[in-house]
């Protein structure tokens, strides 16, 4: 239950403002991370605007925080680890407020050949899984599963005939 502190302590979950800097500077060197990311983490510890705007100033100053480094780097591992396709990177990136000129930079990642054999992979492991009969609406649902993981219409649709042919 919510409670009004009327004692003079900090709430737990806050930062003092002395140790907002070297808070910020373990969390960006833990993992890349972009600008909306370090001000979400500072918004949740309840930061002021002014020390967020001074800190993130002196993150980038440092290299702590490199969208151009966050975006290659969350394009190869969501890529490599999830699986995702580029529109659905895109649209995460977008989300995070990384410009379109770095998201391009991102996505120029993801090595074509293995992107496409990675859209195969998938569209063998989904097709075995999926226990529809009617070869029409088991290639729809194929189909919508592999665009919500984020793979290109015109791609899927290559695929599964390449893989029809098999």
């Amino acid at each position: 239950m919510w409670r009004k502190n009327y004692s003079g302590e900090a709430r737990k979950n806050s930062w003092e403002p002395e140790e907002v800097k070297e808070k910020m500077m373990a969390y960006c060197a833990y993992q890349e991370r972009c600008i909306w990311d370090a001000k979400r983490k500072m918004f949740e510890k309840q930061v002021s605007e002014d020390v967020q705007e001074e800190v993130i100033g002196y993150l980038l100053d440092e290299k702590f925080i490199d969208e151009e480094r966050f975006a290659k780097a969350f394009c190869r591992g969501k890529f490599n680890m999830k699986k995702w396709g580029r529109k659905r990177l895109s649209m995460e990136l977008k989300m995070r407020k990384i410009p379109e000129e770095l998201i391009r930079k991102g996505l120029s990642e993801i090595d074509p050949y293995a992107y496409y054999d990675t859209l195969l992979f998938e569209l063998e492991k989904r097709w075995a899984r999926e226990k529809e009969g009617d070869l029409r609406k088991k290639k729809y649902k194929v189909t919508q599963y592999l665009m919500s993981r984020g793979y290109e219409y015109d791609l899927i649709k290559e695929a599964i005939e390449d893989f029809s042919e098999k």
